[in-house]
């Protein structure tokens, strides 16, 4: 085991991503064995042997049923890695597996650590959101104390961002509709090629299923408010209920991976490191907003790495919402043609536990196309979170 080193990412993958409902293109395949594929699929690329990998991460949103008791260890088992190889699970909401990076390469660089896979997984089909709530409730005694007037759901955050960034409907069906453009160009380029493995379960699902290349704002424009309800309207009298399907994320299923060790340990094995991990932010936000954590989180990071926005090529905000990388990008001072610029979750899917592995690799294989040197990713998180990190293409 080395000392200290740099961690360097070698190799990332992905599966399509399938509409999470009943008849999605992945809702007949296990999530642990979706994980379990992209697991085989980083050794297979990478000749190297399970016994090799001192640790398996992987973030997952709503841990029960067939997410539940530690998939990470079900799916090292159901990948037949040696029995050696541990595993376990990591949940940061919708930054679970940005996360389980950011503690894989923490490790790296502190020396518990020579080679770890990171990733994530989430099957919306088969677990639907919510789930893990499911009999109880978060909102304990000390919370509803703290916040008598109660949080809201996401969507909820995701309107009040609209509200207080100025942001119009025409704005967010806009973003929305270029977001689905920009996915359908990657796709038709062959863009997504080196990081789309297949799934094994399921041959026919070979694209995302959820990317719309004919998508316009104009036919945005005719869906109606997904969270508008009469107490919420109550309660928030002055919100005009903007976000609508056709803006936010939409439920999937999908999993994701990236290899990570010790430059040394690349070295010695003969493999070539794609980008350097160089920093880590990770910050609480205001929990009724919720979404807003992406806007402290990038000016952590960029104080913290000497970088500056204009430093950076290229930037991958999750688009939960089209009010996140909207709002983001308004008080960052951002370059609209950085932002997202192969689609976002708005088009190519939001598979909770899985993203934030799957805005690394997009973002990697962006800097690699364009010849960019540095990347930011920042995911907003239930609860009012976000994680950044900054990437540098070797």
């Amino acid at each position: 085991m080395s000392t200290r080193s740099e961690a360097v990412l070698v190799d990332v993958v992905r599966t399509p991503v399938g509409r999470g409902k009943p008849g999605g293109a992945l809702s007949g395949v296990h999530p642990v064995d979706l994980a379990a594929g992209v697991l085989q699929a980083l050794l297979e690329r990478n000749g190297l042997d399970s016994r090799q990998i001192d640790d398996v991460l992987l973030g997952c949103v709503s841990q029960v049923g067939d997410q539940s008791t530690n998939i990470a260890r079900q799916a090292v088992l159901a990948a037949g890695f040696d029995e050696s190889v541990p595993g376990a699970t990591i949940d940061r909401q919708c930054g679970s597996s940005q996360q389980a990076v950011h503690i894989a390469a923490q490790g790296i660089m502190a020396g518990a650590y020579d080679i770890v896979i990171a990733g994530g997984v989430e099957s919306m089909s088969r677990v639907p959101l919510g789930s893990s709530a499911a009999g109880g409730s978060p909102m304990s005694p000390r919370v509803r104390a703290r916040y008598p007037e109660g949080l809201v759901n996401q969507g909820v955050s995701a309107e009040l961002i609209a509200q207080r960034w100025g942001l119009d409907r025409d704005a967010l069906d806009a973003y929305a509709a270029e977001s689905h453009r920009r996915a359908a160009d990657a796709w038709a380029e062959g863009f997504f090629d080196r990081t789309v493995v297949g799934v094994v379960e399921a041959p026919d699902a070979v694209s995302d299923e959820t990317v719309r290349a004919g998508t316009t704002a104009e036919g945005l424009a005719g869906l109606n408010p997904a969270f508008r309800t009469d107490q919420l309207a109550a309660r928030f009298p002055d919100l005009d209920w903007r976000i609508t399907p056709g803006n936010s994320s939409p439920l999937t299923d999908g999993a994701s991976a990236a290899l990570l060790m010790s430059a040394e340990r690349a070295e010695s094995l003969g493999l070539v490191p794609r980008a350097g991990i160089r920093s880590f932010a990770v910050v609480g936000d205001d929990p009724l907003m919720m979404l807003t954590g992406p806007i402290p989180a990038t000016r952590r990071i960029l104080d913290r790495s000497g970088l500056t926005i204009d430093d950076l090529d290229a930037y991958e905000v999750n688009e939960a919402f089209a009010s996140v990388p909207l709002a983001w990008a308004a008080e960052l001072g951002a370059d609209p043609a950085r932002l997202n610029p192969r689609g976002g979750a708005i088009a190519l899917g939001h598979a909770l536990g899985s993203s934030g592995t799957r805005l690394l690799g997009t973002l990697v294989d962006h800097l690699d196309a364009v010849g960019g040197r540095y990347g930011l990713q920042t995911m907003c998180e239930g609860g009012g979170m976000a994680n950044a990190m900054i990437v540098e293409r070797l």
